[in-house]
C-alpha cells in the first residue's frame, strides 16, 4: 500500500503529545507519553513501525473536518453500501478531574447501510521497535515495556490481538469506541468507553471556550482560527514550551536527506506565534511563554540558545535511527545538532516579543527585564561575530544580513522597552550606540546596489527571503527604494510559481517553497501599502492547507504535495502575522 501523502495526515492532541491521523484512519504517529518521547506508533517515518489503524474493508470516498472551533477529527466514509464516521479525539488535561494523563478515544459511528472495517493494533515502542509484554486483565488489552505501558479498552467484544489484522462489520447505527491509555511510571487508569466520550464532549466544549476567547472576527472555518488551534496544540502544557512540530524527519525533499527532528521548542518560532496570540488579546500565553524561557536560559544566560527541549534544557545531541524514513528519505534523526549553532536573530525575536508585551501591559516582571536587557548586552557584545543564520546552515558560519537586521532589533527594542519601563539605565547609551553602528555596517555591506536590494549575506549577489521582513522592521523607511526593490529582487529571483518562494539563492529548485517566507511576501506587501495584491495572495496559499487547515513547513512548487514536519508551527505563526497584517494592520 502506497504511504500517505504528507498532508492526508490530521493532527489530534492534548497540549502534551499528539497523533498523526490519516485519511484512511490510520494512526502512524504517536509518541507517548511527551512529544519528544520515543514513539508507540512510527510507521510514518519506519515502514516496520507500529500503527493503530481503523479503515474500511472496500472501496471508499473520504470528506474530514474538525468538530467546530475544536482539536476534535470526524471523518465520513462512504463506501457503495455503507457510510460512518469516525471521531478522534485526545483528552486535554484541563478539568481537574483523576484520569489519564494521555487519553485517546476513537469512536466509529455506522450512519446507513453497513460498512466492513479492517482494525490493526500494532503498537511497538521505539525505533529498535521492541514488542510488548502482553496482558489481558477483564476486557482490556494491556502492553507494557518497563515502566511504560499502554491499555486499549472497547465497548465491544472483540478478539483483537496486537500486530494481527481484524475484520468486523458496522450495521446501520451500530458504534464502537476504542479508548487508548498510557502510563509511564504510575498505575494505569481505566476509562469507560461511555465516560471517555463524554470526555471528549468536555474537551470539544473547553476548545469552543478557548477560541471564543480570541479576539477574532467570527469564524469557525477562519483559517486563522485554525492556526491559533494548532499552536495551542502544539505547546507542552507542563511547562509552555512550544515544540516546532510533533514528529521528526518528515523530508523537505522526498528521498532527501534534510530531514530533521522538530520536536523542541525553538524561541525564534515561539516568539513569532505569541506576538500572534498578544494581538487577539491572549496574555496568558505570552506570560507563560516568557516564564519557560526564563527557565529555560538559566543556564545559559545572557546568551539564548537556538533551541531548547520541553523543559528547557540545552542538548546538541543527535543520533540516526536504522528505519526506513517516509518514503525512504533517510536519515531518520533523533535529537538536532543546531542546538549548538549561534544565531543572531533569535535576540531579535524575543526583545520583540517582550517589547510588544511590555507596550501592552505597561509593565515586565522584574526578573523578565533583567534577563531580557542582559540578553541586549550579549548582542551588543556579539553582534560582530559572523554566525549560522536563521536557515540553520551546517557550514563556516557567515555574516548573514537577515541576523545583523535582527541584532539591530533587539538592541532598538531593548531600548524601547526600556522607555516604557522607565528605566534609567546607563546601558541604553551603549546600546543604541551599538544599533547604530551595526545599522551603518549592514548598510555598507549588506546592500547590493546592482541589485538593488538587500542581500543574503555581506558584499555578495545571492538572496534571502528573510529580508521580507525588512518593512516590519522599521530599520528603513517602509516604502523606501531598497524597501521595495529587496521585495521586488526577492519576487523575482526566488519565486517558486504563483505565491510561492523558495528560502535563499542556493535552495531554488533543490527543495520545496517555504511557507514562511509566502506569508511573510503577504506582511510585506500589506506592510507597504499593497493591500490588494497581499490578500490576493494570501488567499492563494490558504487554498493550498489541507483539506482540514493544516500546512507543513514547504510545499512542492510542481505537485502542491506538503514536505517537512508537520503540522508546523512556524507556518501557521507566519499565516497569523500575515492575517493579522490584512485584518488590523498588526505587525504581529
Amino acid at each position: 500500500m502506497a504511504q500517505p501523502r504528507i498532508e492526508d495526515y490530521a493532527i489530534v492532541g492534548d497540549t502534551r503529545t499528539a497523533a498523526l491521523c490519516s485519511r484512511d484512519g490510520a494512526i502512524d504517529w504517536m509518541a507517548v507519553p511527551r512529544f519528544d518521547s520515543e514513539p508507540i506508533f512510527s510507521r510514518l517515518v519506519d515502514d516496520r513501525g507500529g500503527c493503530f489503524s481503523i479503515s474500511p474493508g472496500e472501496p471508499h470516498e473520504t470528506r474530514r473536518s474538525y468538530v467546530g472551533s475544536s482539536a476534535v477529527l470526524e471523518t465520513q466514509w462512504q463506501t457503495d453500501g455503507g457510510r460512518a464516521i469516525l471521531r478522534d479525539a485526545m483528552v486535554i488535561e484541563a478539568m481537574g478531574e483523576l484520569r489519564p494523563r494521555t487519553l485517546l478515544v476513537r469512536r466509529v459511528l455506522c450512519e446507513g447501510g453497513s460498512l466492513p472495517l479492517r482494525i490493526l493494533y500494532s503498537p511497538v515502542h521505539g525505533f529498535d521497535r521492541r514488542r510488548p509484554e502482553v496482558r489481558h486483565p477483564g476486557s482490556m488489552i494491556v502492553c507494557s515495556w518497563d515502566a511504560l505501558a499502554v491499555s486499549l479498552s472497547s465497548d465491544s467484544a472483540l478478539d483483537l490481538e496486537p500486530g494481527t489484522p481484524l475484520e468486523h462489520v458496522l450495521g446501520e447505527g451500530d458504534e464502537l469506541t476504542f479508548v487508548f491509555t498510557v502510563a509511564e511510571r504510575e498505575p494505569l487508569v481505566f476509562v469507560a468507553p461511555e465516560r471517555a466520550n463524554e470526555l471528549v464532549e468536555e474537551t470539544r466544549s473547553w476548545w469552543e471556550q478557548w477560541c471564543a476567547s480570541l479576539d477574532l472576527p467570527d469564524a469557525t472555518n477562519d483559517p486563522m482560527l485554525r492556526s491559533f488551534i494548532t499552536l495551542r496544540l502544539l505547546t507542552y502544557a507542563p511547562t509552555a514550551a512550544p515544540v516546532a512540530a510533533p514528529t521528526t524527519s518528515l523530508p523537505e525533499r522526498i528521498g532527501g536527506s534534510d530531514n530533521w527532528d522538530y520536536r523542541f521548542a525553538w524561541p525564534r518560532d515561539a516568539s513569532i506565534g505569541l506576538a500572534a496570540f498578544l494581538a487577539v488579546g491572549r496574555i496568558e500565553e505570552s506570560h507563560a511563554f516568557m516564564h519557560w524561557l526564563l527557565h529555560a536560559t538559566r543556564m545559559s544566560r545572557p546568551r539564548i540558545d537556538v533551541l531548547y527541549d520541553i523543559y528547557g534544557r540545552t542538548t546538541g545531541q543527535e543520533s540516526v535511527a536504522e528505519v526506513s524514513g517516509y518514503r525512504g528519505s533517510r536519515p531518520v534523526r533523533i535529537g538536532n545538532a543546531a542546538a549548538a549553532q549561534h544565531q543572531l536573530d533569535v535576540y531579535g525575536w524575543v526583545l520583540d516579543t517582550g517589547y510588544l508585551l511590555a507596550k501592552e501591559q505597561g509593565e515586565l516582571h522584574e526578573e523578565t527585564w533583567r534577563n531580557l536587557s542582559a540578553a541586549a548586552d550579549y548582542v551588543a557584545d556579539h553582534w560582530r561575530e559572523p554566525d549560522s543564520g536563521i536557515w540553520e546552515r551546517r557550514g563556516e558560519p557567515k555574516h548573514y544580513v537577515h541576523s545583523k537586521l535582527m541584532g539591530w532589533l533587539a538592541l532598538d527594542r531593548a531600548m524601547r522597552i526600556a522607555e516604557v519601563l522607565r528605566k534609567q539605565d546607563d546601558r541604553v547609551q551603549t546600546w543604541e550606540c551599538e544599533r547604530d553602528q551595526l545599522a551603518d555596517q549592514v548598510r555598507e555591506r549588506g546592500f547590493n546596489a546592482r541589485l538593488g536590494s538587500y542581500v543574503d549575506t555581506y558584499d555578495s549577489d545571492e538572496l534571502d527571503a528573510a529580508l521580507l521582513l525588512l518593512p516590519v522592521l522599521e530599520f528603513e523607511r517602509v516604502r523606501s527604494d531598497r524597501v521595495l526593490g529587496t521585495i521586488a529582487a526577492i519576487r523575482d529571483r526566488l519565486s517558486a510559481g504563483g505565491p510561492l518562494i523558495y528560502r535563499f539563492s542556493e535552495r531554488v529548485g533543490k527543495e520545496g517553497a517555504f511557507l514562511p517566507c509566502s506569508f511573510w511576501l503577504v506582511q510585506a506587501l500589506a506592510r507597504v501599502g499593497e493591500r490588494d495584491e497581499a490578500r490576493a495572495i494570501f488567499d492563494q496559499l490558504i487554498r493550498r492547507a489541507n483539506d482540514v487547515g493544516l500546512f507543513a513547513e514547504e510545499l512542492d512548487p510542481e505537485t502542491g504535495e506538503h514536505l517537512g514536519n508537520f503540522p508546523q508551527a512556524f507556518t501557521h505563526a507566519a499565516l497569523l502575522q500575515a492575517g493579522l497584517a490584512l485584518e488590523r494592520g498588526h505587525d504581529a
